[in-house]
């Protein structure tokens, strides 16, 4: 029996990584639809990670990063963060757009975009939990935020930081036929939902 992230058993984690590659696969297959073209994806780096670990891996406190944030409730209960870089972020709506506006910052309609993309791709990592377990899940409005990693992180910090300092983080590349993009996705479950998706998983707790 497992209490916070720290006592999850090489299994359970592994579990949580196959899960982590399934949501990965279907976020894949969403990109694709939306920027009609063929999306490919490197294999996705999933892994158990503290919080500090996580804001280096985002390229530290001070980076400026476009986050979407999405909570989850009903079966299961968390939150999943779509995090990219705010450069990548310009780049990817530029393409989406069709046309660089020349502005340094981002528009409110290349907000709007980002928030549509993290929306969906959070959405496809919660779509594969509840089709491998069958549990109910609904998702809240995504809440966009642009801001530097150590502020953006101080959110599931401040929510999540007293049941454990660790969280599931996720890195992928996509690559599409005109351009690619670098993501990361940081989902933190409570540890009633982590022991419920195990057990209808079959994995002994």
């Amino acid at each position: 029996m497992f209490e916070n992230y720290e006592e999850l058993s090489a299994e359970q984690i592994d579990l949580l990584r196959e899960i982590g590659n399934i949501g990965a696969g279907n976020a894949a297959t969403a990109l694709a639809t939306m920027l009609d073209e063929k999306v490919d994806m490197t294999v996705p780096s999933v892994r158990i990670t503290g919080f500090d670990e996580a804001v280096t891996s985002l390229g530290g406190a001070e980076t400026m990063t476009v986050a979407v944030l999405v909570n989850f409730s009903g079966d299961a209960n968390g939150m999943i963060m779509f995090l990219l870089n705010v450069e990548d972020a310009k780049s990817i709506m530029d393409i989406l757009i069709g046309e660089d506006d020349g502005e340094e910052e981002l528009s409110e309609m290349k907000i709007s975009g980002i928030k549509e993309i993290g929306n969906i791709l959070s959405s496809s990592y919660l779509n594969a939990i509840s089709a491998l377990t069958g549990l109910t899940i609904h998702v809240s409005v995504p809440y966009v935020a642009i801001d530097m990693v150590g502020a953006l992180m101080s959110v599931p910090i401040i929510e999540f930081g007293a049941i454990g300092e660790k969280l599931m983080f996720i890195e992928e590349n996509f690559l599409g036929e005109t351009n690619e993009l670098k993501s990361n996705m940081i989902m933190f479950a409570e540890i009633d939902t982590l022991k419920v998706i195990m057990q209808k998983l079959g994995l002994e707790i």
